[in-house]
């Protein structure tokens, strides 16, 4: 049996302002007939409600290889990996399409955004699909995200999008992951086989005997299974990012969770976000380089949790690129912070001393006004 927990789901989907949420290919596409329309309309409805309350919402959607599937008159998933990539490339036409229609309904504009394990292995183009990601929602924008299947390979497919959306939680620091699926949530055993199987209602994510409970596989139109969902909650919580797994076809499934309703199988992450985020970048142990700071912007940073501005820059020493982790230096020679650099070092020391307005000038393009974002820094002093 897996640890139970006391934590009241009201209090952590309540309070979520920032949620991603999950839904597979069996759901979007009934079991592999088409794009269901009423269900995606439903979820569009519902993710319009959470926003109009205040909240950022991001999409991850399965479904264009079953779609595409569909449209080719194919009633067997191929194996062959040009087939797959053919596949998603004519079904994530419908799948986009529909997800616009739906959600241009509900007056909120939508945003395609593939991803590959390349673009979140690497970190450059991690930060750049972060920062991508976080204008969408600043915007008023839904980023409906799938694996980009027209381009992956073996060596770099997530797999399964419990895992993409797991990753997706991580990349922008959601509050909350829910995993829509086309199981009520998590049992203690397959509730089809064995009748005395209890439902799971609240867990620890990352219990090692959730995996043991959820070993099995998925549909024939998907590729997961309740222990890819298990996984991928043991993944989110490692950025403090709480999942739910519940049925996607629960009248207000969404609506009904963040008003603080238990539904479905929580999975409870045991680090706060901030602390999970904060960790990792002070024990960060290969740093590439460092920037020296004035006394202005090393109080700015210490006193007002402000952001790290290239104006406060006095010096940049090393050889480091966008997304590195690189240190904050005092006057003294202290190091003060830690965080993820948003310009590589050659154009860092371009910008020392200089403000915003001349970014542009002087590297070709207008970029972050900050070298180290807040959010993406840590004090270490």
């Amino acid at each position: 049996m897996p640890h139970m927990v006391q934590i009241s789901q009201s209090v952590i989907l309540r309070d979520a302002k920032r949620i991603v949420v999950k839904v597979g290919s069996s759901l979007v596409t009934n079991e592999g007939r088409g794009l269901d329309e009423q269900a995606i309309g439903e979820w569009c409805r519902q993710m319009a409600q959470l926003i109009r309350e205040g909240r950022e919402v991001i999409m991850v959607s399965s479904g264009a290889i079953a779609e595409g599937m569909k449209r080719l008159g194919w009633s067997v998933r191929p194996h062959a990996i040009q087939e797959l990539q053919a596949a998603a490339a004519v079904g994530q036409m419908g799948l986009a399409q529909m997800y616009e229609t739906k959600l241009r309904l509900n007056n909120l504009g939508s945003a395609q955004v593939l991803l590959t394990h390349a673009d979140l292995a690497d970190r450059e183009r991690y930060l750049n699909a972060r920062s991508t990601l976080l204008t969408l929602l600043k915007l008023g924008v839904v980023p409906v995200i799938n694996e980009n299947d027209t381009v992956v390979n073996d060596e770099i497919k997530f797999g399964d999008n419990d895992t993409l959306g797991a990753l997706v939680a991580n990349l922008v620091e959601a509050d909350a992951l829910v995993i829509l699926t086309d199981q009520k949530g998590l049992f203690t055993a397959d509730p089809r086989k064995d009748p005395q199987a209890q439902f799971v209602h609240e867990a620890k994510a990352g219990d090692p005997a959730l995996e043991v409970m959820a070993g099995g596989v998925g549909s024939s139109i998907g590729r997961g299974g309740m222990i890819t969902k298990i996984l991928a909650a043991k993944r989110a919580a490692g950025s403090g990012a709480s999942t739910v797994i519940a049925w996607g076809r629960e009248p207000d499934a969404l609506v009904r969770l963040a008003q603080g309703e238990s539904i479905g199988t929580l999975l409870v992450a045991q680090t706060q976000k901030t602390q999970a985020r904060k960790q990792w970048m002070a024990d960060h142990l290969q740093m590439r380089g460092s920037v020296v700071v004035d006394d202005g912007a090393a109080s700015k940073l210490r006193e007002e949790g402000k952001s790290l501005l290239p104006i406060g820059m006095v010096k940049v020493d090393g050889d480091f690129s966008r997304g590195d982790v690189i240190g904050v230096v005092d006057g003294e020679g202290r190091e003060i912070a830690r965080g993820l650099a948003n310009y590589a070092s050659t154009e860092a020391r371009l910008l020392c001393r200089k403000p915003s307005s001349e970014f542009e000038k002087l590297l070709g393009y207008a970029a972050e006004p900050e070298m180290l974002h807040r959010d993406n820094l840590v004090l270490t002093r």
